[in-house]
């Protein structure tokens, strides 16, 4: 094999379990490849393109004498194209594996797409991972250098579970990360307000319907950036809740329900609904990272998200009935809702009428719990309230 010091070694880990955390890093795993191997150009296929979909195009990360090296891009060819499809995986082989040395300076992939690039020699592997399908792996080098041995051979297979760890560990935080971001979409659209806040109530991050409730300053409020309620007697129970949720951290909390309150609003209006919940910290990371706990809030009295297309094919209704229904699950009566449609009040009533048949509800109140209750909100686009 060829040689590798320690010092090569560590540097080459580091760079890749570093890309794994963050695609920024791939050029340096990449090009640290790229010197070891004396090659041209290194290049990691994530995704091959769609031969089905004349518009979807590839994915990949490859350095070299590129525009775009190192970064991850979208690359437009079609693989059925290529002689290195088919391949068993996680098996090394070069281009004199596959056709003689006649054939591949003859072949129409070398030609019109090597040549341009000054790419002869290839050393490729298809690496096969647990969670993210296969990958394609490929080390190049111009026609004036060597050609890849066996000593080049057995250093790649050596890397390979690296470079399978890295991809593999890199699809899971990104699996993870489209999970969470998912989950708080879903949050935002079933308009519960979130805030997420330290031992000492200062605010890290919130959502859109946090930022509308905390700037309205009915109830809750920003205060030197601490979270805050309006009045004293509010302030000194979320203060508690807020303590009582960061101790509950510190020691097991299987089966304790989330410490809650309402909070009185200077308006008049319904009182604000409030959890607040510590989030857990890793038992492998005792004592590291900021402890942080997530408040909850409801208004009672905010506008439904329900989206009119997902509720239209949820209750079969049309869109004259659908907007009605939705100006009903607001809190409207069926007079004022006419109004803010701009519709008589027969009409509305006939609507109405047409609902309850078609939704098998009796009673307005029915109806408005049976959209509060239902998926309608979950498929609201992505945006401010």
């Amino acid at each position: 094999m060829m040689r590798l010091d320690v010092e090569q070694f560590d540097s080459l880990l580091s760079a890749l379990y570093d890309a794994s955390m963050d695609n920024a890093y791939w050029e340096d795993a990449l090009e640290q490849l790229r010197a070891l191997f004396s090659a041209n150009f290194v290049t990691l296929i994530l995704k091959m393109p769609d031969t089905q979909d004349e518009d979807d195009l590839g994915l990949m990360v490859s350095v070299g004498d590129l525009k775009d090296s190192g970064k991850v891009v979208y690359f437009p060819y079609r693989h059925n194209l290529t002689p290195f499809v088919n391949q068993p995986p996680d098996k090394v082989f070069t281009e004199e594996d596959l056709m003689t040395p006649e054939e591949w300076h003859e072949s129409p992939y070398r030609i019109h797409w090597c040549a341009c690039n000054d790419v002869y020699h290839v050393m490729a592997v298809d690496i096969s991972t647990p969670d993210s399908g296969t990958l394609r792996f490929r080390i190049t080098r111009p026609e004036s250098s060597t050609p890849f041995g066996p000593q080049d051979r057995e250093l790649c297979h050596f890397l390979l579970p690296h470079i399978r760890r890295s991809l593999n560990i890199r699809n899971l935080l990104d699996r993870s990360q489209t999970m969470g971001d998912l989950y708080s979409k879903a949050i935002s659209r079933l308009s519960i307000a979130t805030v997420l806040i330290d031992e000492n109530g200062l605010i890290l991050e919130q959502n859109v319907f946090a930022k509308e409730i905390l700037e309205s300053g009915d109830g809750l409020k920003v205060v030197g950036g601490r979270l805050e309620t309006s009045y004293p007697s509010d302030n000194r129970e979320l203060r508690r809740l807020i303590k009582e949720a960061f101790e509950n951290n510190t020691r097991d909390t299987v089966g304790k329900v989330p410490e809650a309150m309402s909070v009185t609003r200077p308006s008049g209006e319904v009182s604000l609904g409030v959890v607040v919940e510590s989030i857990p910290s890793t038992a492998w990371a005792e004592g590291k990272g900021q402890p942080a706990a997530m408040v909850y809030i409801r208004d009672a009295v905010g506008k439904s998200q329900a989206s009119n297309e997902v509720a239209k094919k949820l209750f079969g209704l049309t869109p004259a009935e659908t907007a009605l229904s939705i100006q009903l699950s607001n809190g409207l009566s069926l007079e004022e809702a006419a109004e803010a449609l701009n519709i008589r009040r027969n009409t509305a009533r006939a609507h109405l009428r047409a609902i309850f048949s078609k939704t098998g509800v009796r009673r307005q109140t029915e109806l408005v719990r049976i959209f509060l209750n239902s998926v309608a909100p979950l498929g609201q686009g992505d945006q401010e309230p």
